[in-house]
């Protein structure tokens, strides 16, 4: 059995651990807050871009339109949001396994940007090739730095420098469901299943002018708008992962610190019986 220094020693080191996972719990519970309200706020018009792209894709069927087939390039271009901070369970491991586990995916074929220091971390040592890294742009998401990354992408799939373009990042579901997601940009792809509505009749919206200088138009703004809106609930992803792990390794210092406090008083308990059991020994010696 350990001596009763070397509990207590360890009694209080755990308790000092708490009390940072403590602030660390209430920090993340502020800024948790303020990313929800921001991405509920964004969610009604990323949805309605959705729709309104989907409906047009359905309107013009089958068009043979530069964002709507794959690039003869191989590579594959992947935006990977995560965190530039660590304590968050497995909130970064798991937007990296969308890539790692692609069976089909050869690992020089990708190309990745990442946003956030933790998923290039984990890609490199994986042999990822990580052509740009934006850590700051997770700190303060914002739609200028996704449209600029937007068209950054856009004049490479133009250029046939890439084939295809891909989201890695974590939907926001609640404070405590968070499900990470791998998402198709380029080419755009939509639910082929849907029917278009006929003219003038509940249609999403009618469009000029024609079909291509329309997509031209809007997929660029539906693209931007998608990473905007995967950066926001990211925002909000992390910040619940990490609550969430600070309030799990709380109750686990609570835990440690009730089976010290037992182990400290059995050992104070056998000290003190080992003591009169000598001086009775002596005493009868004596």
């Amino acid at each position: 059995m350990a001596s009763m220094r070397d509990i207590k020693r360890r009694k209080t080191s755990i308790q000092g651990t708490q009390q940072i996972t403590k602030a660390m719990k209430l920090v993340s519970t502020v800024k948790l807050q303020r990313a929800r309200a921001g991405a509920e706020r964004s969610q009604t018009y990323f949805d309605c871009m959705y729709d309104t792209v989907n409906n047009i894709l359905s309107r013009v069927g089958h068009l043979e339109h530069k964002y709507l087939v794959p690039g003869a390039c191989p590579k594959k271009a992947v935006i990977v949001i995560t965190s530039n901070r660590g304590l968050a369970g497995g909130y970064n491991s798991n937007v990296a396994k969308l890539i790692t586990g692609q069976e089909d995916w050869k690992t020089e074929d990708v190309v990745v940007y990442a946003i956030g220091n933790k998923g290039r971390e984990i890609l490199e040592r994986k042999g990822y090739t990580v052509k740009e890294s934006y850590p700051e742009v997770i700190e303060e998401p914002a739609y200028a730095e996704a449209m600029l990354l937007s068209q950054k992408l856009l004049t490479s799939f133009a250029a046939g420098e890439i084939g295809e373009i891909y989201l890695a990042y974590t939907h926001f579901k609640n404070t405590v469901s968070h499900e990470p997601k791998l998402l198709k940009l380029l080419p755009v792809e939509y639910d082929a299943d849907a029917k278009a509505p006929a003219e003038g009749a509940d249609a999403l919206m009618n469009f000029e002018p024609e079909d291509v200088e329309a997509l031209d138009m809007i997929i660029p703004k539906y693209i931007s708008s998608l990473i905007y809106g995967a950066l926001m609930e990211a925002a909000a992803s992390e910040n619940g992962a990490r609550m969430q792990a600070m309030d799990n390794a709380t109750s686990n210092a609570e835990d440690m610190i009730s089976d010290l406090s037992l182990k400290y008083n059995r050992a104070r308990q056998g000290s003190i019986t080992q003591e009169l059991t000598e001086i009775i020994a002596g005493a009868e010696a004596l």
